[in-house]
């Protein structure tokens, strides 16, 4: 239970009666078979560990769960199968129920503009609907790398008020709704405030309500106040280098992550996907409704839910990380068999334990694992030096991502920006197999014959000039930048090592050139710095990009 978790609105949520959907005993494993599943868990199930919770569902029925290693390192406290973690963007399904329920009962339409229910959202000059939101094919900034680039840390409380602010403020999309699919967490925080809107609840109060107790769920709720006392809670932890350090968790992102419960509670979730004793079925298949792009291309991504395929067998998953949780739920609908795997620890890997674990419940369903050769399968063919030397040079895959090709005797070799190097296998006189990419990059050549781009998993990459700054080179791109969106400022000045990008907050970050006024910074969240020039070639502004934040402006401020 959670402690003073009395839901604000009891009187009106009193109106509504649900029956608790029944849980069927847990089945009997044989030893050989938990050994196994154990002997997958042996880093952590020890004392003195941050651990892991699992629970194995089929056929309705919670067929094994172990709790290993701790949930408290301070008291001792082991994790079993109801320790409540933060489950991260695991969150997510549950939101796109919420959605799904809402959809179904006529209260909302996945075509209607979110401003109509929103209006505090700017007008983008494009129509945003929540079907864009809910396939993460909106455009809208995801909220980490954008606050981190105003200035926020990720151990700083982050709440959801701050959330929604930032996207008041949001001046640009990442690009225009429908074109492309680009995960966004701040999505999933405007379908939570959507469905306060629409239902006249807070978010908290209406799962509560309408999922969480008529599922008997009694252990989970969407956390509105990172002070809350939560029974039975564990905490986060990362590895140092003697021992382990503790991580603060001060997020209430409602909607995309901060849903705190255990993997009991969550194999009843998992069951109600078999049956759709709550939400019913029609909400249960629209959920699996995968997205579909303006082009008419289908996405993976349904509604919280990432469809696709493991060993031949369809799966619908989801994992989550934040602070040092690291949470994975995958089903294997065909089969009604589903792993749930909660874990304390940041370096620990749920998503590949859980597919061992499938591994052994499902040895007899799964197909045998992908054994293709180097080389795709395909045999190596030799290549003229002359030709090979005309394929050297630097390509250019994206914003502050290079691809440098070198030769390295009869071979050519592959490196990519703030990577290692990869040989290269010819399997063809254009194309080159990498093993390490597990695909081939072909060179084309332009209409007078020479080598232009390369083309990498659909990508088309130019061939660049790298940009080496000579002395003096960098004073231009000197002085303060300020973001009227994100309210802060970068001083950019010259050390010895080159130019450095200084904020009251991060400290100084390194920036490196790569091309002509574009640089790569030394941080995630300032990861691409393109610098904008005015009519007369005077630099007027910089743009920041990072994975899923594009072009956030910033001004060059007058001395």
């Amino acid at each position: 239970m959670v402690v003073g978790r009395t839901i604000k609105a009891a009187a009106a949520l009193a109106v509504v009666s649900f029956s608790v959907v029944p849980v069927a005993p847990a089945q009997q494993v044989d030893e050989a078979r938990a050994a196994q599943v154990d002997s997958l868990f042996a880093s952590v199930d020890r004392p003195g560990s941050p651990g892991a919770a699992l629970v194995v569902v089929r056929d309705g029925a919670v067929v094994y769960k172990r709790g290993y290693g701790w949930a408290n390192l301070e008291h001792k406290i082991p994790i079993t199968s109801s320790t409540v973690f933060d489950i991260a963007s695991v969150s997510k399904q549950f939101t796109g129920m919420a959605i799904a329920m809402l959809v179904e009962q006529g209260k909302l339409s996945l075509d209607d503009d979110i401003r109509r229910h929103i209006p505090e959202v700017p007008d983008f000059g494009h129509t945003i609907t929540v079907d864009h939101l809910v396939h993460h094919i909106s455009g809208i900034r995801d909220w980490p790398g954008t606050l981190a680039v105003g200035g926020w840390r990720m151990d700083d409380v982050i709440s959801f008020d701050q959330i929604l602010r930032m996207v008041w403020n949001q001046r640009d999309l990442n690009f225009d709704p429908g074109a492309e699919h680009l995960y966004s967490n701040t999505g999933y925080n405007l379908l939570a405030e959507l469905v306060g809107r629409v239902s006249g609840q807070s978010f908290r109060e209406w799962t509560h309500a309408n999922i969480f107790e008529p599922l008997g769920m009694h252990d989970t709720h969407f956390q509105d106040d990172h002070t809350e006392v939560i029974d039975n809670k564990a905490y986060a932890y990362a590895r140092a280098r003697e021992g382990y350090r503790a991580l603060p968790n001060g997020l209430t992102a409602l909607g995309s992550s901060s849903l705190f419960t255990s993997v009991d509670d969550l194999a009843k979730w998992a069951m109600n996907f078999d049956d759709g004793r709550v939400g019913g079925m029609a909400v249960i298949e629209r959920m699996h409704q995968r997205g579909v792009l303006n082009d008419g291309e289908q996405i993976a991504y349904a509604f919280g839910l990432s469809i696709g395929n493991y060993r031949g067998l369809e799966t619908a998953s989801h994992s989550g990380g934040w602070a040092g949780f690291r949470t994975f739920l995958v089903r294997f609908p065909e089969h009604r068999f589903a792993v749930i795997l909660l874990s304390n620890l940041s370096s620990f890997n749920p998503s590949r334990r859980a597919y061992q674990v499938a591994d052994i419940f499902l040895a007899d369903h799964l197909e045998p694992r992908d054994t293709a050769e180097a080389g795709g399968g395909r045999a190596k063919v030799a290549v003229d030096p002359r030709i090979l030397d005309e394929y050297v040079g630097t390509y250019r895959l994206g914003p502050g991502w290079l691809v440098t090709i070198t030769r390295e005797g009869d071979s050519l070799m592959t490196q990519a920006t703030a990577e290692r190097k990869f040989p290269m296998t010819a399997v063809s006189q254009t194309e080159f197999y990498v093993e390490a990419y597990g695909a081939a990059i072909e060179f084309r050549r332009d209409e007078s014959g020479e080598v232009a781009h390369i083309e990498y998993r659909g990508m088309h990459a130019p061939r660049v000039e790298p940009f080496t700054p000579a002395a003096g080179q960098l004073e231009e791109y000197k002085g303060v930048y300020y973001s009227e969106e994100l309210d802060t400022s970068y001083e950019l000045v010259t050390d010895d090592e080159g130019l450095v990008a200084r904020h009251r907050r991060h400290g100084e970050i390194e920036l490196t050139p790569l091309l002509k006024d574009e640089f790569r910074g030394s941080m995630w969240f300032f990861r691409v710095v393109n610098f904008v020039r005015d009519d007369n070639g005077a630099v007027m502004g910089l743009l920041v990009t990072n994975g899923r934040s594009r072009n956030l402006r910033f001004v060059k401020m007058e001395r």
